[in-house]
């Protein structure tokens, strides 16, 4: 009789910190102890949370959650720690405190996770099985209401009432643009043509975002199920899933998965007996951020460079090979069968008027709790920091939040009550996106900022037309000249001008938005651009140009301690004695702030 039941963290950032070896040493701890028949263990995808900790095996080393009988999550394992679990845990009883996670512990319910603040104020619907079966078990994923949205559709409802589903749902394409899934889904299946495609952007490119790798990590067959019922509604029978390279553990359950599903004829010829046929293949895309775009991204899947292409004609009237195409990205497709299941209007009573449903975010940055989030359209930023991410860390302030990847805006601690939908995003210069969402503390330069999101943006532009292509290099040009203290006031006019025609001018929406960084960052921090060029001064201390360290006297020991780790004898005086630090032989390496013990060392 099995009395554990054991969740296990497989997502790619726990595979690269061991948590095999976790697994492994719980195989081997469970065998000694003669637990086999009462212990089972299940490897997972992401199940959300992750820690900064590198001993923490909560996003760094795997995460294991015994949902049997107790709800116990333990944070910060490492194999060495198994023996003490399985003996004091399983054998004994008595669960150990000084693994379980911190902040699970609330009062009489000591370890439920779920009433922890950040689990409970999401809502998960695209993460819904994430983290709680085996996705390379496709029995587990039926067990869990899997496949029963497509024998819905394809028993119960024609093309066109699952269209009205999905269009009354409000569901709005999660990659980015935000245009209504359901009248996309509509005008492929207006065409008439003789072959019609359904394709998937696992294309995820932005810096720090992994919202759609861990759905496909973690419920691969959530979006195989949705992609079939997409084809029975627009007409089509077979579709392609891009995917990129960089994500083998994706790739590898999706075939695992797409394997599976054939040979229980959920794919295929003839699926359930209806008399409907839809096939699944997978394509590698070679990283380029492009090819996110998704004219470029269907020119990829042709075999070609992977540019964009002029709309209109817009992919539902003619993509790929020429032919009516849907395109939507895995959290769009994660959100289908749970709308087929429980309704339109259960989705729509969730997030705002214009923004219905719920987004999962990548929070990342300066925050205590990093993961993956998702949460009802409308929430505010101010609730996702505080409360959800639990506030920045080392008593820093909140400075400002970036969202939708290097295309988006920087949004500033003045407006963290802004809520997170499509309309105030924009409204705000910012934008969606996919759903990265990094915070910023007050030791963060916006001005650097800008710049590394631009270098991002130079080296990923196609190259196709003039204003991305070179547009953007002059930007980041400029912006590489305040920060090395050469900037001068009319550069702050030539980046307005410049970003508003690299905006208007390019092809696609990578140029389109490559300016947004700049531009909210100069509306919001604009003194920061100011002190960088007027007063050649960071005032974070971290442009390196403008960087000064500093003794200061009256905290000086004269303990020598900078004096023995400064690689370029920038720093002299006498023992006991303060000391000083000669600017034109300093580097600016930092060691001496590291290494003084009395905080003596500052950065100007």
């Amino acid at each position: 009789m099995i009395r554990y039941h054991i969740l296990i963290c497989g997502g790619t950032k726990c595979e690269n910190s061991d948590c095999k070896g976790v697994i492994s040493a719980l195989e081997d701890s469970i065998k000694h102890n003669g637990l086999e028949n009462e212990i089972k263990l299940v490897e997972t995808g992401c199940h959300g949370l992750c820690l900064s900790d590198p001993n923490s095996i909560i996003g760094s080393l795997g995460t294991v959650i015994v949902v049997y009988p107790d709800a116990v999550t333990y944070a910060k394992v490492a194999p060495g720690d198994i023996k003490e679990i399985v003996e004091e845990h399983f054998i004994n009883n008595r669960p150990v405190k000084r693994l379980v996670y911190d902040e699970a512990i609330n009062g009489e319910n000591l370890f439920s996770l779920n009433e922890t603040p950040f689990y409970k104020n999401q809502s998960r619907i695209a993460l819904k099985s994430c983290g709680i079966i085996d996705p390379e078990n496709i029995d587990e994923y039926i067990a869990n209401d899997g496949y029963q949205a497509l024998a819905k559709v394809l028993t119960e409802m024609e093309p066109g009432e699952v269209i009205k589903t999905i269009k009354d749902s409000g569901l709005r394409g999660r990659g980015g643009a935000g245009f209504l899934t359901g009248r996309k889904w509509e005008f492929a299946a207006d065409q008439v043509s003789d072959k019609k495609y359904v394709c998937c952007n696992a294309d995820e490119g932005d810096p720090g975002a992994f919202m759609d790798r861990s759905v496909l990590e973690g419920d691969p067959h959530s979006v195989v199920e949705a992609m079939a019922i997409a084809g029975y509604a627009i007409g089509a029978d077979e579709g392609y899933i891009y995917i990129r390279a960089e994500y083998p553990i994706a790739v590898n359950r999706l075939e695992i998965a797409i394997k599976q599903a054939k040979e229980l004829g959920l794919l295929g010829n003839d699926i359930l007996g209806t008399g409907f046929n839809f096939d699944l293949n997978i394509r590698l895309g070679a990283g380029a951020f492009v090819c996110g775009e998704e004219t470029a991204l269907l020119t990829s899947l042709e075999g070609n460079r992977g540019e964009p292409r002029p709309r209109p004609p817009y992919p539902a009237i003619k993509g790929l090979f020429g032919q009516p195409t849907v395109l939507n990205n895995v959290e769009t497709y994660a959100n289908i069968t749970q709308i087929i299941l429980n309704g339109a209007e259960w989705f729509a009573s969730m997030g705002t008027e214009k923004s219905k449903g719920t987004k999962v975010f990548a929070l990342g940055g300066k925050i205590t709790n990093t993961g993956l989030v998702e949460i009802p359209m409308g929430t505010t930023l101010r609730k996702v920091v505080e409360e959800i991410g639990g506030g920045v860390p080392n008593n820093k302030k909140f400075k400002a939040a970036q969202t939708g990847g290097p295309s988006g805006g920087c949004i500033p601690a003045s407006l963290i009550d802004t809520p997170i939908d499509y309309e105030n995003l924009s409204a705000v210069g910012s934008m969606m996106g996919s759903g990265g969402l990094i915070i910023m503390d007050e030791d963060t330069c916006m001005v650097d900022i800008a710049r590394y999101f631009l270098d991002f943006t130079v080296d990923e532009s196609c190259g196709k037309c003039v204003p991305c292509r070179i547009g953007t290099k002059r930007i980041y040009e400029l912006l590489k000249k305040i920060t090395s203290g050469l900037g001068e006031m009319e550069d702050l006019d030539k980046l307005e001008i410049l970003c508003n025609h690299v905006q208007t001018a390019s092809l696609c929406q990578l140029g389109q938005s490559a300016p947004n960084p700049i531009l909210s960052t100069l509306k919001y921090f604009r003194e920061e651009y100011i002190a960088h060029v007027k007063d050649k001064r960071c005032v974070a201390g971290i442009c390196k140009n403008l960087l000064k360290y500093i003794i200061l006297a009256e905290k000086c020991k004269g303990c020598t301690a900078c004096i023995q780790v400064c690689p370029t004898g920038a720093i002299t005086g006498e023992i006991r004695k303060a000391h000083i630090i000669d600017q034109e032989k300093c580097i600016k390496c930092g060691a001496c702030e590291q290494k003084c013990r009395f905080a003596a060392i500052i950065r100007r």
